[in-house]
């Protein structure tokens, strides 16, 4: 895995680049995520490991995935890639364009796991109070997981706040077990 953030790092930091030069972030942004969902497809990365089509052959035929809405940039860029062997780092690729816009949008994906569901206002009021915390702007994502028992595990980047039921019994196991 970091070894394909090593390899990735670079295309990925050309690209935000470029569409920030473009004042083009979102666009670059949606069209990097169709790219790297349809090379994650099992039939596309047998596509782009066939011996037998050209590097060129291999970008031409993912860049048509795209009814002719791809910018000429991109097509630029999906053709390095392409010479260069690289379409498979393309999911890869995505996610680190993705963390270099968000850092400077100053935006962050939070994943907000609870027992239950969580009403309007008891994700507004922690999505508020999260934007204070972390200084960015928060985008709320929420699940149920009811093995928690109670509380809410908060997943932001890196970061991850365990406030459950479930997390505090883990932690007070671990304190008697030592």
């Amino acid at each position: 895995m970091a070894e394909l953030t090593t390899l990735a790092r670079p295309y990925a930091k050309a690209a935000f680049q470029t569409a920030q030069d473009q004042n083009q972030l979102a666009e670059w942004a949606d069209t990097l995520t169709f790219a790297a969902q349809a090379t994650a497809d099992s039939d596309m990365r047998g596509l782009l490991g066939n011996p037998s089509l050209t590097e060129e052959r291999k970008a031409e035929f993912l860049v048509n995935l795209y009814d002719n809405s791809v910018s000429e940039p991109f097509r630029n860029f999906i053709s390095i890639l392409s010479e260069n062997q690289r379409l498979p780092l393309l999911p890869e690729i995505s996610s680190l364009y993705d963390t270099y816009r968000a850092n400077i949008e100053r935006s962050v994906d939070v994943e907000v796991s609870a027992p239950y569901e969580l009403s309007e206002a008891q994700q507004k009021t922690l999505a508020e109070a999260l934007s204070r915390k972390l200084d960015r702007k928060v985008s709320l994502a929420t699940k149920v997981d009811q093995s928690l028992i109670g509380g809410v595990v908060i997943r932001a980047g890196d970061t991850v706040i365990d406030a459950s039921v479930r997390g505090k019994i883990a932690k007070l196991t671990e304190a008697l077990g030592s």
